[in-house]
């Protein structure tokens, strides 16, 4: 399979290039990602383990779904094409935030979706090692207790979320 080029861009999330994946990693280029949480009906948030073999955070929990946008694709073309590829879902996904790239963000330029879906997910075995629904509440206290087992991106986005709603619930 040939090695995914990514679009490299800059602060601004402008393009200004673009390279093989490999070299984007190891050169630590500012690029795109997309993160799909996918809830079920009970509100609870699936999440995956990645894989031991994944190049970024193996055996990290992640959102349910996270990819890179490949050169000349948008965040939009993005995310439904990667909640299948890793998840076998389809589900209409809505636009909640997008984050600057930093080192929090693994040098990505990230958005943000949410899609709700009872279907049972199948997911890629090369990407995932496993996925679970868990409530919000018990994910808290899981970050709170080893925030080492959260991906970086993960837990930029998490700790976001659970912001948002707790701001949502004073309200």
């Amino acid at each position: 399979m040939p090695e995914e080029i990514f679009d490299v861009v800059d602060e601004h999330d402008r393009v200004i290039g673009s390279a093989p994946r490999s070299e984007v990693h190891a050169r630590r280029l500012l690029h795109r990602a997309v993160h799909v949480f996918l809830f079920n009906t009970r509100g609870e948030l699936l999440v995956q383990t990645r894989s031991a073999t994944v190049d970024e955070f193996p055996l990290c929990y992640n959102s349910s779904v996270s990819g890179h946008v490949s050169t000349g694709e948008s965040y939009e073309e993005c995310a439904p094409r990667e909640m299948q590829e890793e998840i076998g879902l389809s589900a209409p996904l809505e636009f909640l935030a997008k984050f600057p790239a930093s080192p929090e963000t693994a040098r990505e330029h990230t958005v943000l979706y949410r899609a709700y879906s009872d279907e049972q997910p199948i997911f890629d075995t090369l990407e995932v090692a496993a996925v679970a629904f868990y409530e919000l509440d018990l994910l808290k206290q899981m970050r709170a207790g080893e925030p080492e087992r959260f991906s970086p991106p993960f837990r930029v986005l998490l700790d976001w979320y659970l912001a948002e709603q707790s701001a949502i619930g004073r309200r």
